[in-house]
């Protein structure tokens, strides 16, 4: 059980930035390094959420000694050294927890007593109140909780109710629709969690694609919405709050597209666009303007898909960031393959290696953690295949299955599906059959109604070709292989 004791806040000691940790770093930017650590955490069997905010707050010596799973992955990144080595504190020293900031208190007007639980204590990490040790991961399987595992379950297997209470139960805000008012105020810890929120779809979709998800998302944006209404006492929390919230309409956004819901994915997406502007968000209008490309090439809309990739350009372009700057380049252009202009897609493209040759930086926007070589590589190959360059898209698409982590086994089924067919199209049948081999080897872990179309479509261009060996037996799975309902 965690200790009810309540450390005192001791604000004549500020925390210490972790210098030897900074210089672990090296020349990483935080989200980098952040990937590496998720990296060595799966090398071992843990699972934590790290990203570039934790990084930072490491080095800034908020978090003076890590959570036990952190520090079996920090061990085993670091061998041979201690964490006293690594510039963290003794744990001994930080057992303590810091009181509650002054916006996590409950209003003053709140319709019932509010008591302090375990759960509100350990939900800092997100939040805005310093505390000098790291309590809780929210993938850490050794906690007292089992929140996260809780979490994990509702997502794949939950129905929508399960889904929002057990995503966003933290809040503490009631968002039954029959509930006239929120029960109190949102604050830092709201916002955490809706933060968290948006990283664990789209850590599920990586692994898992859309088609599970979707159907299960709605709650848990309809109570990040419910959030805003609630209001909160400070602007910094607020915003926060209008930017998770958007992230999130985004995320199920996505959702909604990779599973061809088209008309549902643009209004979720432009429900974001709309979050942006109201609150004069420049990185959320860039990323919703980036998705709306993307799906507006989708849906055959290709002039769009160039007008809303410029739009985002010039939002973008003051968040000094190459490597944003660079995927929205490739948004446009897929939009110029679409309209089968080469020489405007060219262009595109040439600025796009350009900027991505830049490197990654610390504006790099956390969202666009899945963006790296072998993204580049897959959106350029779809290019090539939009305008029938069919060898040219091939080696792409190969390149990108070859680069991708294994981690993300839907990108790998995307680009093993994309070489796929572009191998039947450019007369290559029997490489083709086993590109879609490997693709169906996948399609166990990975529900995307994406991928279950580029392969049907790669069969139905295989169907003449059928009396050769691989590709029967290609083409006999496939039509064994049970459709996304």
């Amino acid at each position: 059980m965690a200790s009810s004791t309540v450390t005192p806040p001791r604000p004549d000691q500020p925390a210490r930035p972790n210098l030897a940790f900074r210089h672990l770093r090296g020349h990483r930017s935080p989200a980098e390094f952040a990937a590496l650590v998720r990296r060595a955490a799966r090398e071992i069997g843990e699972c934590v959420s790290c990203d570039a905010r934790y990084i930072g707050r490491v080095e800034a010596g908020e978090i003076r000694c890590p959570n036990y799973a952190y520090e079996r992955v920090f061990l085993h990144m670091f061998p041979g050294r201690t964490l006293t080595d690594l510039g963290f504190a003794p744990r001994a020293s930080v057992r303590g927890r810091g009181a509650r900031a002054p916006e996590d208190e409950p209003c003053a007007h709140t319709t019932r007593p509010e008591r302090t639980t375990g759960d509100e204590r350990n939900t800092a990490e997100t939040g805005g109140a310093h505390r000098p040790y790291d309590t809780q991961d929210p993938y850490d399987k050794y906690h007292d909780h089992e929140e996260s595992d809780v979490l994990r379950r509702a997502f794949m297997t939950g129905g929508g109710a399960t889904m929002a209470a057990a995503t966003l139960g933290p809040l503490g805000l009631a968002h039954d629709a029959s509930t006239a008012r929120p029960v109190r105020r949102a604050g830092a810890s709201e916002a955490g969690a809706l933060e968290e929120a948006v990283r664990r779809i789209r850590l599920l979709d990586d692994r898992h694609g859309a088609d599970g998800l979707y159907r299960r998302a709605a709650a848990p944006l309809r109570a990040a919405y419910a959030l805003l209404d609630a209001g909160t006492t400070r602007q910094t929390t607020a915003d926060r709050l209008h930017s998770g919230a958007g992230e999130l309409a985004i995320s199920v956004g996505w959702l909604a597209h990779d599973s061809g819901r088209f008309d549902d994915a643009r209004s979720h997406y432009a429900e974001a666009l709309a979050t942006a502007r109201v609150t004069g968000d420049e990185g959320l209008e860039a990323h919703a303007f980036c998705n709306t490309a993307f799906l507006a090439r989708d849906a055959g809309r290709p002039r769009e898909a160039v007008r809303a990739a410029q739009a985002a350009q010039r939002v973008a372009r003051p968040l000094g960031s190459p490597r944003l700057m660079s995927l929205l380049a490739l948004r446009e252009a897929g939009g110029w393959a679409g309209l089968a202009d080469r020489t405007g897609c060219e262009q595109a493209l040439v600025r796009a290696q350009a900027l991505y040759d830049r490197g990654p930086c610390d504006s790099d926007p956390e969202w666009m953690s899945f963006y790296g070589e072998a993204e580049l590589e897959g959106l350029e190959a779809q290019c090539w295949s939009t305008l029938g360059d069919w060898p040219r898209a091939a080696r792409h698409a190969k390149r990108a299955a070859d680069l991708q982590d294994p981690h993300f086994s839907r990108n790998i089924a995307l680009y093993t599906a994309e070489l796929a067919d572009d191998l039947a199209r450019g007369g290559l049948p029997d490489e083709a059959a086993v590109a879609g081999m490997r693709v169906l080897d996948l399609l166990d872990q990975v529900q995307s109604s994406r991928i279950q179309t580029m392969l049907a479509g790669t069969a139905r261009v295989l169907l003449p070709h059928r009396r050769a060996g691989g590709v029967s037996t290609f083409l006999e799975r496939h039509a064994s292989t049970p459709r996304m309902v």
